[in-house]
């Protein structure tokens, strides 16, 4: 445990740009840490503002992957430059420092540096298939300091190219990756898995292959069968679930790099950001929105220049933390598609997408599991170091008494 640690923590050192470090450091870390006890405080009044916003600032992408919920393919909608700026202002005013970028593909918003740039105070995770990361970009970003790219990498190159409905694009990734590497930035490869590539990717190989690359971090999301193409044959199984769950657990104490998961607090048991009111999302179109799968909104980022008063009093997100927190410790999306139609029909939450079909795909899914795991099956973190930043940034606020109390 002590020795992968210890070869990460040297090799970050050793490969990171310095000055990007101490901003990660900064900004994130200590900045990071506050946000949250600041986001306890203000819930033990009832007032949920999440200390991670997380934003779509466009729908258009250059790949059109399977399952892809987001609008890829119809005219690009995205939220500009003035307005991203006063997001970021209203949530810093209260604590905020940390910001999740989306889209579609972030790198196509021709704003995205100027805006990174207007923000030294804060820090980015931008969520990219990496293929428009070239080097001239790459520099910008270490001149900029405060932003660290998460590359998609969805399999090999035969599977990459299938799950991600373009050509070469394991090659195009690994470039755009690379150059990032080179330029000292901190550096992270998120994967959706699923059934074409759990059993290459979900591997002691896999990850070492990337502290070997240089890559700083690994995050494992699930492919989450929603949207106008569902493809309901990649989703993962219970068994595969808990397996993630006991192999992420495991590589933590054996491979020096980081693993990010967004599901589990430290004694393993699930949880949702969206039901414990640590993360929102704002859509390409400004919508308000629970989460990025949840494509309804009673507000939008467009009707206030107030982000922080609009979630504060939202009975829309209310209602759903709540819901939602009352019925799973997993997702609700998943397992209870009728509670969400229910709750955006109580609100009157309007449809955020482009193509107006958000509520028929929700009435054509089958329920089925998530990430939650049995009573007495869960599998607590194994490293000291991820169980204390669970316990201090990433838990389950409470949220969840009253679900617990009824099992």
């Amino acid at each position: 445990m002590l020795i992968p640690s210890l070869q990460f923590a040297a090799r970050t050192l050793a490969t990171a740009d310095k000055r990007h470090l101490a901003k990660f450091m900064w900004n994130f870390g200590f900045k990071g840490v506050r946000s949250v006890q600041l986001f306890k405080k203000r819930i033990k009044k009832g007032e949920y503002f999440p200390p991670f916003l997380y934003l779509s600032i466009l729908n258009s992408c250059n790949l059109r992957c399977q399952g892809c919920w987001v609008d890829v393919d119809k005219p690009q909608v995205k939220i500009d430059f003035d307005r991203l700026n006063q997001v970021v202002n209203d949530a810093r005013e209260h604590g905020n420092s940390f910001f999740g970028i989306l889209g579609g593909e972030p790198f196509m918003h021709t704003e995205l540096l100027d805006f990174l740039a207007q923000h030294p105070d804060c820090f980015f995770q931008v969520f990219t298939n990496g293929q428009l990361i070239t080097d001239k970009v790459a520099k910008r970003l270490r001149q900029i300091g405060n932003a660290t790219p998460l590359v998609s990498i969805e399999g090999n190159e035969v599977v990459s190219n299938e799950r991600r409905g373009g050509k070469d694009v394991y090659k195009r990734t690994l470039r755009g990756l690379d150059n990032c590497l080179n330029h000292g930035l901190l550096t992270g490869v998120a994967t959706s898995l699923c059934q074409t590539n759990i059993d290459e990717l979900l591997t002691e190989d896999w990850l070492r292959s990337l502290a070997k690359r240089g890559v700083h971090y690994a995050w494992y999301h699930t492919y989450r069968p929603v949207g106008p193409q569902i493809h309901e044959e990649l989703a993962l199984t219970p068994e595969q679930a808990r397996r993630v769950r006991q192999f992420v657990v495991d590589m933590r104490v054996k491979v020096p790099i980081a693993i990010i998961d967004a599901y589990y607090d430290g004694q393993g048991k699930a949880l949702c950001p969206m039901a414990t009111g640590i993360s929102h999302h704002i859509g390409p179109s400004g919508s308000i929105e629970p989460c990025p799968i949840i494509q309804f909104a009673a507000e939008n980022i467009h009707d206030s220049d107030s982000i922080y008063e609009q979630m504060t009093k939202s009975e829309f997100l209310r209602d759903f933390r709540q819901v939602a927190a009352q019925h799973t410790r997993g997702c609700v999306v998943l397992e209870r598609p009728d509670l969400v139609q229910q709750i955006a029909k109580k609100h009157g939450a309007k449809d955020s997408t482009i193509r107006q079909t958000a509520m028929a795909e929700l009435e054509s899914m089958t329920p089925r599991g998530s990430q939650f795991l049995p009573t007495g099956e869960e599998i607590p973190e194994k490293h000291p170091a991820y169980w204390l930043a669970k316990k201090i940034l990433f838990n389950d606020f409470g949220v969840y008494k009253n679900l617990d109390k009824g099992k």
